[in-house]
């Protein structure tokens, strides 16, 4: 116990001390968030706060890594985690300082994906215990969790559009998958995945939006945390299984997806790039109605809350119970952002015959 606090600790302390420094070298060096059709903020305000957040997570891996004997799955496969985490860092920071074309770091994301895929990180069957259901995928699962790491990856990057929101996100999406981690006794994934929160805390102290931010984590550090968050589900259980089953990590990562899904969907429609950027992600939407930067926060943060309590709960329940608590999690999602999508379109409709 001693050991998992200390652990934490530095994890935490590394992530929020060097903060100071990025904050330093930014400004001194004028290294300003861009401002695009994305983004909300107006003035300048420094980027690469996800840098912190990589050094408190990969610091804190390391740390685990030599105090556990280095025998178990992570333990083998560490490195495969460690390079791919730092291939998408590294593709992100460098996007922050000179822009890259999509394509460039799509090419990036594949080979990621593919390298910890490599190392055993692969949803290889479906199962639904509250129905008794399984589907063994066999070679389907490889290509199923490559879209599944690529799409999470993107989707966390496009949250992040207003203070603070992808980070509390992926901090209670990353406690909550060590809620299922506990169920399996699966201690080392416990331990990274409050690695992976505690320093996402260390970054948003920095972070907080009253009045305003002082530091964004740029894609170094949206795109970092989705790889992250993709991956967790996928550390494995003695029998090489994934520890968090397909429908319930989506159900936790429920919000970003959903919002990913939507922009797609939303610009095929209007024949436009996907990767093209736009004003109507959910937080733009619930800005449209009126809710300040904040209360946009505030009401992800407690949807996602009540989105995780639910998905824990039928994660230690069984039968119907724990069926219709997952199932409520969708229909929640679907209301939820099917009334802010057809209140945004009242919104425009009536600004159009102004």
């Amino acid at each position: 116990m001693l050991n998992t606090i200390l652990l934490l600790c530095i994890s935490f302390a590394t992530s929020f001390l060097s903060i100071f420094l990025i904050l330093f070298f930014t400004k001194r060096f004028e290294i300003y968030d861009r401002i695009d059709e994305r983004k909300v903020h107006t003035g300048n305000i420094p980027r690469l706060g996800g840098i912190g957040i990589f050094l408190g997570f990969i610091v804190g891996l390391l740390a685990f890594w030599f105090s556990s004997g280095k025998h178990n799955f992570l333990g083998n496969h560490i490195w495969n985690l460690i390079i791919s985490c730092a291939l998408i860092f590294i593709m992100g920071v460098w996007d922050d300082l000179i822009p890259w074309r999509a394509r460039f770091k799509l090419f990036v994301q594949i080979a990621a994906a593919v390298f910890v895929i490599s190392a055993g990180f692969v949803f290889k069957r479906i199962t639904f215990s509250p129905l008794d259901l399984t589907w063994d995928m066999g070679w389907f699962g490889y290509i199923l969790t490559f879209f599944w790491i690529i799409g999470v990856t993107n989707a966390i990057n496009l949250l992040d559009g207003i203070d603070g929101l992808a980070g509390s996100i992926s901090a209670m999406a990353a406690l909550t998958f060590a809620v299922f981690f506990f169920q399996y006794a699966n201690v080392g994934a416990i331990l990274i995945c409050l690695i992976l929160a505690v320093s996402i805390g260390g970054f948003l102290l920095h972070n907080l939006p009253f009045p305003r931010a002082k530091i964004f984590m740029g894609d170094g550090g949206s795109q970092f945390l989705g790889f992250a968050l993709a991956v967790l589900p996928l550390m494995p259980l003695s029998d090489g299984q994934a520890s968090v089953v397909l429908p319930y990590a989506c159900a936790v990562l429920i919000i970003p997806i959903f919002d990913t899904l939507a922009a797609i969907w939303r610009r095929v429609r209007e024949k436009r790039s996907i990767d093209s950027p736009d004003k109507f992600h959910l937080h733009h939407k619930l800005m449209m109605m009126g809710f300040s930067a904040p209360h946009c926060l505030a009401i992800l943060v407690v949807f996602q809350l009540i989105v995780s309590m639910l998905v824990a709960t039928s994660a230690w329940l069984h039968g119907l119970l724990a069926s219709i608590l997952l199932f409520s999690v969708y229909l929640l999602g679907a209301l939820f952002f099917t009334v802010v999508h057809i209140r945004k379109e009242e919104i425009l409709e009536k600004s159009e015959l102004l």
